[in-house]
């Protein structure tokens, strides 16, 4: 019994050493296909049946050591790796778009920012050229086209065959006095008239009141209920003839109105007078050399 032991111990000691020479190699394996996955323990059980050597809860524990050594070789470093890759690539992707996309944003805000912009100077610029085509449009009632002069009153008298008119006879210094049929009866008398210097419009189209020719027009202040109406007072010095004059309607006058453009009855309705009585075109004063014409008619209109 002893002897056969000793030989025993021998075989297991050479297989032990046989096996981990092969498994030196570093593959963990013996290198024939039939010892494929052979551990120590389960070489001897193999070789000799195993009953006198190990028993079954060695091969276990055997088989439990193997496979946890060969877990500690398995590479997982190579596929943390790759995630990690993954994960740094993913995280720089997300960094260059997030730059990308903000640019893009920019870029938008620039352009919306450039169109906003283009469309505020095209607005602006719609809006300096629209004074100059309203002066334009309204050119037919700007006071300048009118010609006001300095009258004087040489005569009056009755008009032949209309009650509610008179008719003067007015020197504005041309080399006759010109003869203008007026709607003053009701309110003035002839003799209230005569010599009284007024505001003339001269370049009206001559026409016929009632078989009388009319050469010109005597401008009148009247109150709201037309009940009160009066010729525009000239100042004292005041020269015969001379043209009145408005700040900033440096214009020059027509030569003759034109009837169908109605541009008198459009410029009328801007003349009127203030609280303190003086003549004035949308508050503009009527100038003549020795000062403003007047009413004693306060917030009257003119015409």
């Amino acid at each position: 019994m002893g002897h056969d032991r000793w030989w025993r111990w021998r075989i297991q000691a050479t297989l032990f050493q046989f096996h981990d020479a092969v498994v030196g190699r570093g593959d963990g394996e013996i290198g024939t296909p039939e010892l494929h996955g052979v551990g120590r323990w389960k070489l001897l059980f193999l070789v000799y049946g195993g009953e006198n050597f190990v028993t079954k809860g060695d091969v276990g524990d055997a088989f439990q050591k193997n496979l946890l050594e060969k877990v500690q070789f398995e590479p997982p470093a190579a596929k943390s790796v790759k995630k990690v890759e993954v994960e740094s690539n993913a995280k720089k992707t997300d960094t260059e778009t997030k730059p990308a996309s903000s640019l893009d944003v920019d870029s938008k805000k620039k352009n919306n920012t450039g169109v906003k912009k283009a469309a505020a100077d095209n607005q602006t610029s719609a809006e300096k050229k629209l004074p100059e085509k309203v002066d334009d449009k309204d050119k037919d009632i700007s006071v300048s086209l009118l010609k006001l002069q300095i009258g004087h009153i040489k005569k009056a008298w009755k008009h032949p065959s209309a009650d509610s008119l008179l008719v003067e006879e007015i020197d504005v210094g041309e080399a006759k006095c010109r003869q203008v049929v007026s709607g003053l009866a009701k309110f003035c008398s002839p003799e209230q008239l005569t010599n009284r210097l007024v505001v003339l419009v001269t370049n009206m189209k001559p026409s016929k009141l009632r078989d009388v020719t009319s050469e010109g027009m005597v401008l009148c202040a009247s109150n709201e209920d037309h009940t009160v109406v009066e010729p525009l007072i000239a100042p004292e010095g005041a020269k015969v003839g001379e043209c009145i004059s408005f700040a900033g309607h440096g214009g020059k006058p027509e030569d003759v109105l034109n009837p169908k453009k109605k541009q008198f009855e459009k410029i009328a309705v801007n003349l009127f007078t203030d609280d303190k009585g003086v003549a004035t075109f949308k508050g503009i004063p009527f100038m003549t050399s020795a000062g403003p014409c007047t009413s004693s008619i306060p917030r009257a209109t003119v015409k």
